[in-house]
């Protein structure tokens, strides 16, 4: 749950209360904390497609600083996220080096895919290629360039890569470049050969007329291609560069470097400066052998390189066209603006477009005269090839108008011809541009939802949004009464495009219907086609406790039951199609065949009731059964048998369920599943077993009525089933878990099993103990390694040593053992194996049940115990994400073609069709507001947002704080703050029984501070409103919310009991009356000397507020919210940034000094400063945990943990006297953090009753700190006791260095998370490192565990002792962190 400051515990030990031996006192400094992220930045930084999971497929990989995404975009244009790692460093640049055969060997990981070269912090270019297994990025090898950081001088800013593929560039900030050949030999080396430039020795680069030097700033690069009918057998790529020479007066500098690979050495072959617009990309045309264009600021111009020592212009094109009159340049979103005006940030990219008009008439660019070209004038932001297009390419270029233009160069006879298109579509500006096949393009916007875009009718079609979120200024979490989590409300985007976002975790659904709560005793639902073939279902089944009901899927859900012909007053255990048109109801007593009639469905038959058959076992009682094509299997309890019941027919309209098969079981059935039958199943199984003789698969025949089961015993077994063997047991899963104690666990009988082929095969199980399971077959090897034939150990079956009862339709099996009794004595290539349990996951303590969605073997499930899952059948291990919906008894999925993707769950006795929206990557929700969001708190009285915003497109005012309804994002009212006046912070503070809103303004314009960190000398406003509800008889004002749903017809869930309008953005079904409103009134305003840029409530009756170097520590005289008395003041020698404070404890953030404790002596009316930041920080935000305890972040990207409890303040010198704990770098600036968590409330676990940690962990979750970033992340850290921390910082230095987890970009993970801190602080633990613990196979994460201490790279691990570690035990640890957040 949210906890606000004010509710938090006064006592500083309050939290250790309950400890014990596992939780230190609280008397030394010590802080354990685990970062995860919940949400990973959504800004992307560079966009590139390619077939990077196979060669037919085509993916898009979004760049986004600190992470990498695989997404596709399907034949409706929307964006769907494949997957998403973090890679522990800091993406520079990335480019596709595109599958060449004419280099590379056959590889069987890469051979046909593309892969992606990534230069990073890390120092180093890696080769990443996309492994199907892992379902995500894999390095191929790193090249080591230049030490790990940041620094302009090193290798590491930009990437270029020849056409063919065969080189590759990259470059330093300023100075230094290096060019590569690529050729992947036997040994698997990438690299060739290699060249730096400029050489060691001199630093010099030979030219016609001497030498010169790369000295200035590398602007862009691209290869030039040579035509290669017309090269010589050797090859000397030349690659272009554009340079800002340091200290010239000439601002463009075109070098042409040839590299002659025999003689080893880069020749500047041509060289051209020029003080025209400042040219700043130049851009290959493709397959054109030596053409490029040039952009400049205010014009285009396509240069000729095909004689590489003379080249020429052919055409210039001028970008003007819009009038500078009409441009509007206040809502342009600068860099600087998200650091709100302080003064703290560089303008030295302003440079990158800065304009002119020198002319130069020996300019070789210069085909028309420059006085066209205008201050303000166009310029090209971002560009993308047509896909797939060898004569006549076309490049689509976003203008910084936001218009999207598309040029042709067609190659004709009598030379080069250019067209250029009028505007194809007006937007935003794009930073990035990605023309993919199908004529559809990916606009990437900063600081806004890019968008996906399609050709059609000559113009470019809106089609989806690509989301983003960042930068995120401000956020508040909100803990509501009738929610099961806690949701996030986020001050997102910048001017124009600011917007309030409402973030939740897990996969986002949209609500379609509800009905009221009268579905009580649900047993099960399901939902049946008509038809195998039929692309929707027909029917919905719920099954009650002694009741049954078939409804009619479509517009409207109608009680069809007598039509269809299922038995109306039984439990029904089970239902499904056997063939077309004809249905099967099993319950108790019997099995039920119905043909419905066509008054119900057009395929019916066509009589006025339906045909109904009967089939009953000898006075038995069926427990449960399941239906497939074909085959009925039902079983029996006491005494325990299992029938395969055939279907056939008399004549039309009728048929006969009759028993073809009968054996009695040693142990009952728990579950039983029957896969759909499916010719590519039927067809891979034959291959598996002609590769896997060993596998238990039947090899040369058939294998089509195959089924899965789970027993008591407990076990899951495949069993396949025809006329001439009978039944087989092909596999057994014997289920034998042991928690950490080495005790077994109780109640793992399977509830649910699927067999799923997603390239291989394997089986899923979910137990009635809310564990989750998978097996797979085990490979020749493995088997062949247990020992020489006839060795093999194999798990009895609960069917071994059972006999036919009964068999009408194969006389030769009747009464024949299927089995023989001496398991065993099975010899290689005999059956039953043993299933290998690959993967254990607890995701609940309820059974666990599995629901596909779909009938094809490879179809994700969602796996429903105390709430519901996504899970990814394809992915490696066990791979499943939160569905953001409440806890619910039942699931089915219902394919309609008005809901195609439906999914129904049976939750608090209602019955609620959603859908997963595969638009949304982001569980987000977003609320337009018009100006830069600032600030936003949550009102608990009018249960409304107050927004402060700035930026506003508002002739009479710029900035004000608005009230918003969190349902529908309606601004309900408004304080418009004075002409010029920008709101800077809020604080609801309370005064007497009533809350009001205390507001710091600037009415100053230009920064805050000097460049000294001082404060300028500046105004601002103190000003207090009252949050008044009032009646309100005009129609026109909205706000107060009734009472959601109302009721509805038992038999029929109809279109019109749609929960929200198309027009509405709440999910909830919850409408405002006209009848109240809550209004915002000016109680008090005062002028300060200074920006008011930091206020908090102290002490429930004060609070503080700063202005420059100084801050206030205030009050309401009377409890008067008219009146405010300063009560005491206290400088610092900087402006002060941030103030806090939690009980008596403030804590005053500032731009150099960092993190600053003072007390405050009501008797005296004193600040005094007790504790001081032991080093200099530009703090961003802080957030008190006690009084001794500063939880930090800084505009460097990192956050801290700072504590005094160490020193005694009556004694302690209040300079440089605070610990530092623990630190963590995030490589994103945190903005906001708030106290609370952001997760679903954790049921019980049974396993951790009897730890004295259970309780301490639930309630550590009050403890937590959520930040979110300027980049649109949202982390939360977690407190852990130290054993807990041991233990997984153990897990942590393994992971970091096994193959299967390490840094995707070579990064050493310590110093990467140890920089912007003193060296030998301790480090939080990252918790995205140890969640790949999580996609590791059981194998595999024993291997991490034994991962041998001093290894090779593994210093860090050599200085630490030996922690032995179980598997379960880290695993059930993560599963409590991924439970509650993912």
């Amino acid at each position: 749950m949210a906890v606000s400051e004010e509710s938090s515990s006064s006592r500083p030990n309050t939290s250790n209360s309950h400890s014990n031996s596992r939780s230190p006192p609280k008397h030394n400094a010590d802080a354990y904390y685990l970062a995860k992220t919940v949400l990973r930045g959504s800004v992307v930084l560079q966009a590139v497609c390619g077939h990077f999971r196979s060669t037919s497929s085509y993916d898009v990989v979004f760049g986004k600083e600190t992470s990498v995404e695989l997404v596709i975009i399907d034949e409706d244009g929307i964006v769907q996220s494949i997957c998403e790692q973090p890679v522990f460093g800091t993406i520079k640049d990335l480019v596709v080096l595109p599958w060449n055969e004419k280099l590379q060997v056959q590889s069987p990981k890469i051979t046909g895919k593309d892969m992606l070269v990534v230069i990073s912090d890390s120092g180093k270019l890696s080769f990443l290629t996309f492994c199907n297994e892992m379902h995500r990025f894999f390095p191929l090898t790193h090249v080591e360039l230049s030490a790990p950081g940041n620094s302009r001088h090193q290798l590491g800013r930009m990437l270029a890569v020849e056409s063919s593929g065969c080189f590759l560039a990259a470059s330093a900030y300023e100075d230094q470049l290096a060019i590569f050949s690529l050729s992947l030999s036997s040994t698997g080396d990438i690299i060739d050969k290699r060249i730096f430039c400029p050489p060691e020795k001199d630093g010099r680069l030979k030219t016609a007329r001497g030498s010169t030097n790369i000295s200035g700033t590398i602007w862009s690069m691209c290869f030039i291609s040579e035509d290669y009918h017309q090269a010589s057998k050797v090859r000397k790529p030349v690659l272009a560069i554009l340079l800002n020479r340091r200290g010239s007066f000439y601002r463009n500098e075109l070098l042409l470097l040839e590299w002659n690979i025999e003689e080893e050495a880069v020749n500047v072959i041509y060289q051209f400066a020029e003080a025209g617009p400042l040219a700043y990309n130049i851009v290959e045309v493709p397959h054109s052998h030596g053409f490029a264009f040039l952009f400049r600021a205010g014009d285009i111009v396509l240069m000729d390189f095909r004689n590489v020592h003379s080249p020429s212009c052919v055409y210039r094109r001028s970008l003007n066209f819009t009038p500078l009159e009409e441009q509007s340049f206040k809502n342009i979103i600068r860099i600087p603006d998200i650091m709100d005006e302080d003064g703290i940030s560089s303008f030295a990219a302003s440079a990158l477009l800065e304009l002119g008009d020198i002319n130069k008439s020996d300019d070789p660019m210069n085909i028309d005269d420059y006085s066209c070209i205008q201050p303000g004038s166009n310029y090209v932001c971002s560009w993308s090839w047509e896909p797939g297009v060898t004569n006549s390419p076309r490049i689509l270029f976003s203008a910084d108008s936001g218009d999207l233009y598309v040029i042709e160069v067609l190659f004709e006879s009598d030379g080069v011809r250019v067209n250029l298109s009028d505007s194809l579509y007006k937007g935003l500006p794009s930073n990035a541009l990605l023309w993919l096949d199908g004529g559809f393009v990916a606009a990437i916007v900063d600081m806004a939802d890019g968008m996906v875009l399609k050709f059609e009718d000559g113009f470019l079609q809106y089609r989806s949004s690509i989301q983003n979120i960042a930068p995120i200024l401000d956020m508040c979490i909100v803990d509501y009464p009738d929610e099961k989590h806690d949701q996030m409300f986020a001050c997102s985007g910048m001017a124009s495009e600011g917007s309030l976002r409402i973030i939740r975790s897990g996969i986002s659904v949209e609500k379609l219907l509800k009905t009221a709560p009268i579905y009580q005793g649900v047993t099960g639902t399901w939902t049946v086609k008509m038809k195998v073939s039929d692309p929707y279902h027909s029917f919905l089944v719920l099954s009650f406790v002694e009741e049954t009901r078939v409804l009619s899927v479509g517009v409207s859900f109608s009680d069809v039951t007598e039509s269809v012909g299922f038995k109306p007053d039984v439990c029904t255990l089970a239902c499904g199609i056997v063939a077309d048109g004809a249905m099967v109801q099993i319950h108790q007593c019997g099995v039920r065949l119905c043909l419905p009639v066509r008054t119900v469905h057009p395929e019916g038959i066509p009589l006025s009731s339906p045909i109904c058959t009967s089939w009953f076992p000898d006075n038995m009682t069926i427990s449960l059964g399941a239906v497939g094509q074909g085959m009925i299997v039902v079983a029996t309890s006491s005494p325990c048998f299992l029938f395969i019941l055939g279907l056939r027919s008399s004549s039309q309209y009728h048929y006969e369920v009759y028993q073809t098969h009968c054996v009695k079981l040693q142990n009952e059935l728990s579950c039983i599943s029957i896969p759909q039958k499916h010719l590519e199943l039927n067809r891979i199984l034959m291959d598996y077993a002609a590769d896997s003789p060993m596998a238990g698969l039947p090899y040369g025949n058939r294998v089509d009525n195959l089924f899965v089961i789970g027993t008591h015993k407990p076990s899951v077994e495949v069993v396949s089933f025809t006329h001439d063997k009978g039944l087989q047991v092909l596999a057994i899963g014997v289920i034998s878990l042991t928690n950490t104690m080495g005790t077994t666990i109780s109640g793992c009988v399977p509830q649910d099993v699927r067999l799923v082929l997603v390239d291989r095969l394997y089986v899923l199980s979910g137990l009635r103990n809310g564990m989750l399971l998978r097996f797979e077959w085990p490979s020749a090897s493995t088997l062949s390694s247990t020992g020489p034939p006839g060795q093999h150990t194999l798990g009895s079956s609960c069917t071994v040593n059972f006999h036919v009862l009964s068999n009408s339709m194969s006389s030769n099996n009747k009464d024949r053992p299927m089995f023989m009794s001496n398991a065993s004595g099975k010899r290689e290539g005999e059956i039953p194996v043993n299933l290998q349990l690959i993967a254990v996951r607890r995701i609940g303590i309820t059974p666990v049940f599995l629901v596909s969605l779909s009938d094809s073997p490879d179809a994700d499930m969602i796996a429903l115990s105390d709430r519901p899952w996504l899970l990814q059948t394809a992915r490696h291990s066990l791979s499943y994400t939160s569905i953001s919906f409440q806890p619910s008894t039942h699931v089915t999925p219902v394919c309609s073609s008005e809901c195609p993707r439906g999914i129904l769950f049976v939750a608090e006795n209602s019955l609620h069709l959603v859908e997963m929206v595969p638009s949304k990557r982001l569980n987000v929700q977003k609320f337009h507001l018009g100006g830069t969001p600032r600030k936003v708190l949550y009102h608990n009285e009018s249960r409304l947002l107050l927004v402060m915003r700035t930026e506003l497109d508002n002739d009479s005012c710029s900035s004000d704080v608005c009230c918003v309804d969190p349902l529908s994002g309606s601004v309900l009212s408004s304080f418009k703050f004075e002409p010029g006046e920008t709101g800077k912070c809020m604080e609801l503070v309370k005064v007497g029984n009533e809350h009001v809103l205390v507001i710091g303004t600037s009415l100053s314009a230009g920064p805050a501070i000097m460049p000294s960190g001082e404060a300028e000398s500046t105004k601002g406003r103190l000003v207090v409103l009252c949050i008044e509800h009032m009646q309100n008889s005009d129609s026109g004002s909205v706000t107060q919310r009734s009472s959601p749903i109302g009721g509805y017809a038992a038999e029929q869930l109809s279109s019109s009991s749609l929960c929200s309008s198309p027009d509405d953005n709440s999910c909830d079904g919850i409408k405002l009356e006209e009848t109240e409103a809550w209004h915002l009134r000016l109680a008090y305003s005062t002028i300060w000397p200074g920006m008011v840029v930091a206020v908090c409530t102290y002490l429930d009756r004060y609070f503080l507020a700063s202005a420059g170097n100084s801050f206030y520590v205030c009050g309401f005289p009377n409890d008067n919210s008219q009146r405010v008395r300063r009560l005491a003041v206290g400088r610092t020698r900087f402006t002060i940034m941030t103030l806090t404070a939690h009980f008596t404890r403030i804590a005053v953030g500032d731009c150099r000094d960092g993190i600053l404790f003072y007390s405050y002596h009501e008797d005296s009316r004193k600040l005094e400063q007790v504790y001081c930041d032991p080093v200099q920080r530009l703090v961003a935000d802080c957030v008190l945990m006690d009084v001794d305890t500063a939880f930090v972040s800084d505009r460097k990207g990192s956050v801290v943990v700072l504590s005094c409890v160490n020193h005694v303040e009556d004694n302690a010198s209040p300079e440089r006297n605070l610990t530092l704990c623990c630190s963590y770098y995030m490589g994103e600036i945190a903005m906001s953090m708030r106290k609370g968590s952001f997760s679903y409330k954790l049921p019980a676990d049974d396993m951790l009753k009897d730890s004295d940690a259970a309780g301490n962990n639930i309630n550590s979750s009050r403890n937590c700190i959520m930040a979110s970033t300027l980049l649109g992340s949202i982390i939360i850290f977690i407190p852990m006791t130290r054993e807990e921390y041991e233990l997984l910082e153990d897990v942590q230095a393994r992971l970091v260095v096994d193959p299967l987890t390490a840094p995707i970009l070579g990064n050493d993970h310590n110093e990467f998370r140890s920089r912007e801190s003193r060296v030998g602080t301790p480090k939080i633990l990252d918790g995205d490192i140890l969640a790949q613990f999580l996609e590791l196979t059981s194998m595999q994460q024993e291997a991490v565990l034994a991962l041998p201490l001093g290894t090779p790279n593994t210093a860090m691990l050599s200085m630490k002792p030996s922690m032995p570690a179980k598997v379960n035990q880290v695993v059930r640890l993560l599963e409590r962190v991924h439970y509650a957040l993912n």
